[in-house]
């Protein structure tokens, strides 16, 4: 049986999974190959997934959705209606003349689904589940007979509660009342990363908790914060940074609370929607000692729903709910020089040889890395990945220049899985880069953070054997197995896909070199 999943709206995505096999076969998110961040599925993006099946599948499934989500206005599927009867869909289409199944389950379950499915627990393991994000602030238990049990709803959307405040404090902010941007919680969590944590005063505390109780359209309106001090008080001011810390950490005690006094079985807690993307949060979930382990998995945002709806109609025809998947089952790359007309002219094309490319990495170049599959979800797990050697914090400065972020934003680290406890400490492997490391080796620089952490990658041979051995040809040069690792993608796009926008990019941001495929690339 094979299972064609789809997510539409925000964070667009196909997927595919084989439930004989119990496989994800792929997971083709729309934005990646240089589209908008966030985009519906594109027919570029149906078109590549159809590629995967000789003939039709035998299920189609919709993650239900709903592009407001918080006025319950289904405009996909079973849209936004909880874990309950009623949020199940099933039934038949008639696909390309054949006449399939049918599943669609509410936008809830595509999230519970999703991180079950790709947990490392085997079925019939009670877990919790979080679930938290721009709407959604719940948790759910998962029992040994694939039960859903809605445990309660801790806030209304503490996403967009918690993002709030950088418009708050952004001058250029000017969106209606109930609007928000879309990179904001990514940019007021990197301005937490860099503030002073302490109590609150009673102006502080006034604003923190009409942000995160007050009705969710009066807590995301600009003009009611006029007379607040953070309100366009500078996206760089030390003034938000401060604040982000102490609102991050309140609204974290308030999930918190609510855990240690319901979810009191020790069960392993999965952890799904975009607050899943917040290292901080993660770490403290980790080391709060309430339950037996902490998953989160690498796509938690949205982009992870089709592949939970797939699990979800996985689950209601076989009974079967667990996949073995790869974080890089996303689109594969494309070699497309033959069609770039000439535009190569100026960069030296090599057959890759890793020893070169670890020797320039050392030399102080900076290298577009792109080889095989996309990783699914937003972190650059070192096959669509900017590299640069972790020991100046120069570097750090340049390639914030590159990626268009201020100079003291941090950079992260990819690390040999074997030698990570010699440089970091914290809880390994960490293969997905979703948790906060501290950083023990002095000599990294550019990796360090103000507070001395580091959002750690490390990587197995198993898991990445042509990263694996970059890596392993750096330390054979340098002593050290680790490099910085930013993401390869144009301003607010998903991860480049092909030669020739990345040998765009490459020029006109101004990186030395890139690697595409099995060929090297150099400028100058």
């Amino acid at each position: 049986m094979k299972i064609l999943s789809f997510k539409s709206g925000h964070d667009g995505t196909v997927a595919g999974a084989d439930a004989a096999r119990g496989q994800l076969l792929f997971s083709y998110e729309a934005e990646k190959d240089s589209h908008p961040r966030a985009a519906p599925v594109t027919p570029d993006t149906f078109i590549d997934a159809g590629l995967w099946f000789k003939e039709l599948p035998d299920v189609l499934a919709l993650s239900g959705w709903s592009g407001t989500g918080r006025t319950h206005a289904t405009s996909a599927g079973a849209g936004y209606f909880g874990t309950g009867p009623g949020s199940e869909r099933i039934g038949k289409k008639t696909f390309f003349g054949k006449t399939l199944d049918y599943y669609s389950s509410t936008h809830e379950r595509a999230h519970i689904w999703s991180a079950y499915a790709l947990s490392p627990f085997p079925q019939g393991e009670p877990c919790y589940v979080l679930v938290w994000e721009g709407v959604l602030g719940d948790f759910y238990e998962i029992t040994a007979d694939l039960e859903i049990r809605h445990l309660g709803r801790v806030m209304e959307a503490p996403g967009a509660r918690f993002a709030a405040l950088y418009g708050l404090a952004d001058p250029a902010f000017q969106l209606p009342p109930g609007q928000q941007r879309r990179q904001d919680p990514g940019r007021l969590m990197a301005a937490a990363a860099l503030g002073r944590n302490g109590a609150a005063d009673t102006q502080e505390q006034a604003l923190i908790t009409h942000l995160l109780e007050a009705p969710l359209e009066q807590a995301l309106d600009k003009v009611r914060l006029a007379a607040s001090p953070l309100c366009n008080a500078g996206i760089q001011s030390q003034a938000l940074r401060d604040m982000a810390v102490k609102l991050q950490d309140a609204l974290f005690r308030r999930f918190h609370d609510f855990a240690a006094h319901t979810l009191t079985k020790g069960y392993p807690l999965l952890i799904s929607g975009g607050c899943g993307l917040n290292c901080g949060w993660n770490s403290r979930w980790r080391e709060c000692g309430l339950f037996q382990d902490v998953f989160v998995p690498p796509c938690t945002g949205d982009s992870g729903c089709a592949i939970g709806t797939a699990a979800d109609a996985m689950r209601h025809f076989t009974g079967r709910a667990k996949l073995d998947w790869s974080v890089y089952c996303g689109q594969p790359f494309l070699d497309d020089r033959a069609a770039m007309n000439g535009e190569l002219n100026g960069a030296r094309m090599e057959e890759l040889k890793l020893e070169t490319v670890a020797q320039a990495l050392l030399e102080g170049k900076v290298i577009g890395w792109a080889r095989g599959n996309c990783e699914i979800g937003p972190r650059a797990l070192g096959n669509r990945s900017i590299l640069a050697a972790p020991f100046e914090a120069s570097m750090r400065v340049r390639l914030n220049r590159i990626k268009g972020r201020t100079n003291d934003s941090p950079v992260a680290p990819a690390c040999l899985e074997e030698d990570a406890a010699r440089h970091f400490s914290g809880p390994l492997p960490a293969p997905h880069m979703l948790d906060f490391h501290q950083v023990t080796d002095p000599r990294l620089q550019a990796v360090t953070h103000a507070d001395g952490s580091a959002r750690l990658q490390t990587v197995s041979r198993s898991q990445n054997p042509a990263f694996h051995d970059l890596l392993t040809a750096f330390k054979a040069l340098s002593g050290t197995g680790v490099l910085c690792n930013t993401s390869l993608n144009f301003p607010d796009a998903g991860f480049i896909n092909k030669t020739s926008d990345l040998c765009h990019y490459a020029r006109s941001a101004g990186l030395d070199g890139f690697v595409a495929g099995n060929s090297c690339y150099w400028f100058g």
